[in-house]
């Protein structure tokens, strides 16, 4: 029987084997991992780092606004910090606890298409938290409950009086009357008063010294007992007021009925329907010129008739080259002349609009066109605007050009054509819707002709250019002139910076410019145009090239908000609450409604206009509410329940927290001229929470 054979192994070649399996095996290397999705919570943290173990290259190609993420693209691991600016994705309303967003990352090992991919990291992080109560001193409500009349200031005299008092100075020995009997302090001072023939309707003893009595003449009976030498004193019975507190007496808000004034939300958010009912005591008497630098005007717009200084009146087009436009060079007739391929209305006139257009009833003038149109902003107040035309056709002007211009309206002596001109209107104001990025040594000579203006009594007012950056724009720029930023609605109770403004540390206030309709297209002002939301524009009177007839107009931009300050300096001289340029720029300011951070800052200078405190109108409603926004003009809007309570979910920085009343009806609470409480509030890592208490307005 055969045998199986059975070789062995010795250890030595077992050892020996397994070498060599693993040399073998590591000749086919493992395919490298893909790029993993992962989550990162920040907590209430600003910033972390997230990392993961990766073999290839990769890109970060997708991320929400408010991440950051360093370095956006790299080979080998991957090792970026996330940062959070958690303000720019709050919501409005400030009710959401947390933050989620995803940061997509293009990862590739290979060049198959196996060997590439995406990955998605997701991101949450906390808010911060604001809290605090809007509350009244006290609140009922009833219907057994009268208002009063309000307080008394009347001092006593003495006509008001009810008699006299009078004291006498010994009463230890009885007094003896006429028929020899003891007599009564009140008798003594009654037969006193008989005796010299004064009549006594009634009497009565106050102590026993003391009487008060009735008398048909109090002056006399003063004099009389004055005389006594046993009388301590005589005064009269004068009356005494009660001192009760006034509840607010709240004029009617004058809402004007012109078919596209309900789209003029700018004059609702400055105060404008107070400033109206204030125009009917007729105090805007004072005569004011406005001068505004522009495209020239259409004089033949129904909207501006009876508004404007005409030829022969002082008007002026400073266009010298005859191609400007009109064709005659220098002339006194600054009509906008345009040309029918013009696909824009009338610049010039459009910013009179928002300063003159006349109230009510138009002269007819097309088929189709509006009897009422809109309305400006300075109603029936003693105010007229001087068209100078200093901008061409295609929409440029020359700095000589607007330099000879300011001097001009400021009614200093130019030279046009060899000939001395002086302006018969002189400007109180001067508008300048118009500038550019040129340097402060280009603008120089129109920065020279601004300041003359300012010290010949002019307020120069210009608009602060549409760059979208910090760059400064000129003339607004100019030492002498007032630059205006633009804001816009926002939805909450405090209007934002507008997106395209320029923001340099020139800008001086800020006023309704409109919105971007293509980066930022708010509808916030609830008014509705043929049946769509209208956007939060800037509407005003233009001119249809095309057609040869008015039209109507809705823009944005600075040289929207230039002439909000323009008419409201004009309205101030009007009514004589100020008298020159420094008193009515330094009423602008202290009245302007400060936002974004505490004081003047580039966003919005001092603040944006507030024509209703600035006029000293009377108050129109009475609201409650609360303003919340940061320092760099973002704006939130926190509900606030039935006991005033309120949460917001807030990213970090620096916030303005205002419990106010509304007394000029544009829904801005704890403005200068009205009872407000505020606290300012740090919030970030360090800070997470914080809780304000009572916020009670006074």
């Amino acid at each position: 029987m055969a045998r199986l054979f059975q070789p062995t192994l010795s250890p030595s070649s077992l050892l020996l084997g397994l070498t060599l399996a693993c040399t073998l095996a590591a000749c086919t290397p493992s395919a490298p991992l893909p790029l993993a999705d992962q989550s990162l919570n920040l907590g209430t943290q600003r910033d972390a780092q997230a990392t993961q173990p990766f073999t290839g290259e990769w890109t970060v190609t997708g991320k929400p606004d408010w991440l950051q993420v360093s370095p956006a693209a790299g080979q080998g691991a991957v090792k970026v910090q996330v940062s959070a600016d958690r303000g720019v994705a709050t919501p409005l309303a400030a009710d959401q606890a947390a933050l989620t967003g995803q940061i997509r990352i293009e990862w590739k090992t290979g060049e198959g298409e196996a060997q590439r991919g995406t990955a998605t990291w997701t991101v949450k992080a906390d808010q911060y938290v604001l809290k605090g109560r809007l509350r009244e001193e006290a609140a009922a409500q009833g219907q057994d409950l009268r208002l009063g009349a309000g307080p008394s200031a009347r001092s006593p005299r003495t006509g008001q009086a009810r008699g006299v008092i009078v004291k006498y100075r010994d009463v230890k020995g009885a007094f003896v009357g006429k028929e020899g009997s003891a007599a009564t302090v009140t008798q003594r001072a009654g037969e006193t008063l008989r005796a010299s023939a004064l009549s006594v309707t009634s009497s009565r003893p106050l102590s026993t010294d003391t009487a008060a009595l009735q008398v048909g003449d109090v002056d006399a009976a003063l004099r009389i007992l004055r005389a006594d030498p046993r009388v301590e004193y005589a005064v009269p019975n004068a009356l005494l007021h009660a001192q009760t507190l006034p509840q607010p007496a709240l004029a009617q808000p004058l809402e004007p009925t012109d078919q596209y004034a309900a789209l003029q939300w700018p004059f609702r958010l400055l105060g404008y329907p107070a400033v109206w009912r204030d125009m009917e005591g007729g105090a805007y008497s004072r005569p004011v010129t406005v001068a505004v630098l522009d495209s020239g005007v259409r004089y033949d717009h129904p909207d501006l008739e009876g508004t404007l200084w005409k030829p022969g009146e002082g008007a002026l087009d400073l266009l010298a080259d005859p191609k400007n436009g009109d064709g005659d060079g220098t002339d006194d007739d600054p009509t906008d002349p345009g040309d029918r391929n013009r696909t824009t209305g009338s610049h010039g006139t459009h910013v009179t609009g928002i300063i003159a257009a006349r109230w009510g009833q138009n002269t007819p003038s097309c088929v189709g066109c509006s009897l009422t149109g809109v309305v400006g902003a300075v109603r029936r107040a003693n105010v007229k605007v001087l068209p100078i035309r200093v901008i061409d056709v295609a929409g440029d002007a020359a700095i000589a050009d607007v330099a000879l211009a300011v001097r001009y309206a400021a009614g200093l002596p130019v030279t046009l054509e060899g000939k001395t001109r002086i302006n018969p209107q002189r400007a109180a104001v001067i508008n300048l819707s118009l500038g550019a990025q040129v340097s402060a040594d280009t603008a120089r000579p129109m920065c020279e002709a601004i300041q003359d203006a300012r010290d010949a009594g002019s307020l120069v007012i210009a608009a602060a250019g549409n760059g979208y950056n910090t760059t400064p724009y000129y003339p607004a720029a100019c030492p002498a002139a007032v630059a205006v930023g633009s804001v816009t609605l926002s939805g909450g109770s405090a209007p934002k910076h507008a997106v395209y403004s320029s923001a340099y540390a020139a800008v001086q206030l800020s006023a309704p410019g409109g919105t971007d309709p293509s980066l930022d297209p708010g509808t916030f002002n609830g008014g509705v145009f043929n049946g769509q939301p209208f956007q939060d524009l800037i509407l005003s009177t233009g001119w249809n090239y095309a057609k040869g007839q008015p039209e109507y107009e809705a823009e944005a931009g600075t040289s929207q908000a230039a002439p909000q300050v323009a008419a409201l300096a004009a309205l101030l001289l009007s009514k004589g609450v100020t008298n020159d340029p420094a008193s009515t720029l330094a009423r602008l300011n202290a009245t302007a409604t400060d936002l974004g951070a505490a004081g003047r800052d580039p966003l919005f200078g001092s603040g944006m206009i507030n024509a209703a405190a600035a006029l000293g109108a009377p108050a129109i409603s009475d609201t409650l509410g609360l303003r919340l926004q940061d320092s760099r003009g973002l704006v939130f809007q926190p509900p606030v329940d039935a006991l005033g309570n309120f949460s917001a979910y807030l990213g970090d920085g620096n916030f303005s927290v205002v419990g106010g009343r509304d007394r000029d009806g544009n829904g801005i609470y704890g403005e200068t001229n009205e009872p407000r409480a505020e606290q300012s509030v740090t919030l970030g890592p360090a800070v997470p929470q914080v809780d304000v208490g009572d916020l009670i307005p006074r």
